[in-house]
C-alpha cells in the first residue's frame, strides 16, 4: 500500500480557514452540541476525538451542511455558510461506509463529482488519472467496488472527495470498518495525501491512536463541548481536564496529597498540572510510562503480570495496600520483571493531573 513511488503534485489551492462559532444542536432532550467553538487554520488537519454521543459527528455534519445547528454560525474562508445548502458548500466527504456506486468502476466513481459539475471530458480524464495515481490505484481504474478490498475502496472514496478540489475535506470515521493493519497503513497515506494537497480537513474518530497519529491538533469532546484542543504531544503530556487525562491514553489512579503545586505520592513529590485539585487528599492520574519499576529483593510491591506488545511491555504490579498499578517500558528493560518478582515502585518527576480524592472517573 506504500505510496513511496508516487510523485505527489503540490497543492492545487491553498487551504481555507474554518470557524464553528458557539454551535448548539438539540435532539429532543439531548444537547449534542453545547456551545461548540472551533477554529481550524488553513491547510490544518484537526481530529475530533471522544466517546460515542459526545457530538463530534454532529459537528462534522453541521460543517458539511448535512445537519442544521439550532444556533451559532459556520464561517469558511471568511464567508458565513450557516444557511447555505450542503451542495453549495464546496466540501468533500468520506464516510465510514465507502458509499461507492456499485455499478461504476473506480475511474467512474472518482470522476462522478466532476461530471456533475460539467467538467469537460479531457479535463475530467486528466484529473481522475491524477487522483488514481495519487492514491496508488492507477492500475485499478477499471475495477468495480466488489473487485476491490476495503482499503482500496476507501482510497477510491478519498480520491472521489478530492477530485472536485473541495475547500474543506470531512472524514467521518473513514477507517473504522477496516482491520488494524490496513487502518495503520491507510491513515499514513491519507495524512500524506492531505499534506500534499493542502486541503483543510476535519477528521472525526473514536480511536485515540488514530487521532494522535494524524492530527496537527486534536480536540477532545465530551457532552457536546470541547474539553481541550492542542497538538498531540501537548494533549497527551499536559491534559487540561480530568476527562482528557483519563480518556486519552492509559492512566493509573494513585492516591496522594496535594499542596503548594505538588502532589506527594509513593513517597515522592511530583509537580501538578494547571487545573488540578490544589490541596488535600487527591487521586493523581499517572501515565504507565511515568511509572518506574526496579527489581529489589524484599520490596513490598510485586509483579502480577507482564504483557508483551512488541517493542514495549506493560507490567501490572500490586502495591502493599492491594492497589494495582501499571507500568510501561521498552521490552529490553523488563529483565527481572517476572510474575511474583518484588519491585520498588517510583514515579518520574513529570507533571501530573490530580482530582479530588473520591472523584469518580468520567471516561
Amino acid at each position: 500500500m506504500s505510496l513511496g513511488s508516487v510523485d505527489v503534485a503540490p497543492a492545487a489551492r491553498a487551504g481555507v480557514s474554518v470557524q464553528l462559532l458557539d454551535l448548539h444542536r438539540h435532539y429532543g432532550p439531548v444537547h449534542a452540541l453545547d456551545g461548540l467553538t472551533l477554529d481550524i487554520a488553513p491547510g490544518e488537519l484537526v481530529a475530533l476525538l471522544g466517546p460515542s454521543g459526545c457530538g463530534k459527528t454532529t459537528a462534522l455534519r453541521a460543517l458539511g451542511g448535512l445537519d442544521d445547528p439550532d444556533s451559532g454560525r459556520i464561517v469558511v474562508d471568511g464567508r458565513d455558510l450557516t444557511n447555505v445548502s450542503a451542495n453549495h458548500r464546496d466540501m468533500g466527504v468520506v464516510f465510514q461506509a465507502y458509499s461507492l456506486f456499485p455499478n461504476m468502476t473506480a475511474r467512474e466513481n472518482v470522476g462522478y463529482g466532476l461530471r456533475l459539475r460539467g467538467v469537460d471530458a479531457a479535463e475530467r480524464k486528466r484529473r481522475v488519472e491524477e487522483l488514481l495515481e495519487l492514491v496508488g490505484l492507477a492500475r485499478h481504474g477499471n475495477h468495480y467496488p466488489y473487485q476491490m478490498s476495503g482499503g482500496q475502496q476507501q482510497r477510491i472514496a478519498l480520491a472521489r472527495a478530492l477530485a472536485i478540489r473541495p475547500k474543506v475535506l470531512l472524514l467521518d470515521e473513514p477507517l473504522s470498518a477496516l482491520d488494524a493493519k490496513v487502518r495503520r497503513q491507510l491513515r499514513e497515506e491519507i495524512r500524506r495525501i492531505q499534506i500534499a494537497v493542502g486541503t483543510t480537513t476535519l477528521f472525526v474518530t473514536h480511536d485515540q491512536e488514530e487521532a494522535l497519529a494524524m492530527g496537527d491538533r486534536v480536540g477532545v469532546m465530551s457532552a457536546g463541548r470541547l474539553e481541550q484542543i492542542a497538538p498531540p504531544a501537548e494533549l497527551y503530556d499536559r491534559p487540561a481536564t480530568a476527562f482528557v487525562a483519563e480518556f486519552v491514553g492509559l492512566t493509573n489512579r494513585i492516591a496522594g496529597v496535594a499542596r503548594d503545586g505538588m502532589v506527594e505520592l509513593l513517597g515522592q513529590r511530583v509537580p501538578l498540572l494547571e487545573g488540578s485539585a490544589a490541596s488535600g487528599p487527591v487521586t493523581a492520574l499517572v501515565r504507565p510510562e511515568a511509572v518506574k519499576l526496579t527489581p529489589e529483593e524484599g520490596a513490598a510491591a510485586h509483579v502480577l503480570a507482564v504483557s508483551f506488545l512488541g517493542s514495549v511491555c506493560r507490567v501490572q504490579v500490586q502495591l502493599p495496600g492491594g492497589e494495582l498499578i501499571g507500568g510501561q517500558m521498552a521490552a529490553a528493560d523488563v529483565t527481572g520483571l517476572i510474575p511474583g518478582a518484588a519491585v520498588r515502585v517510583s514515579v518520574l518527576p513529570a507533571p501530573v493531573f490530580a482530582v479530588a480524592a473520591g472523584e469518580a472517573p468520567r471516561a
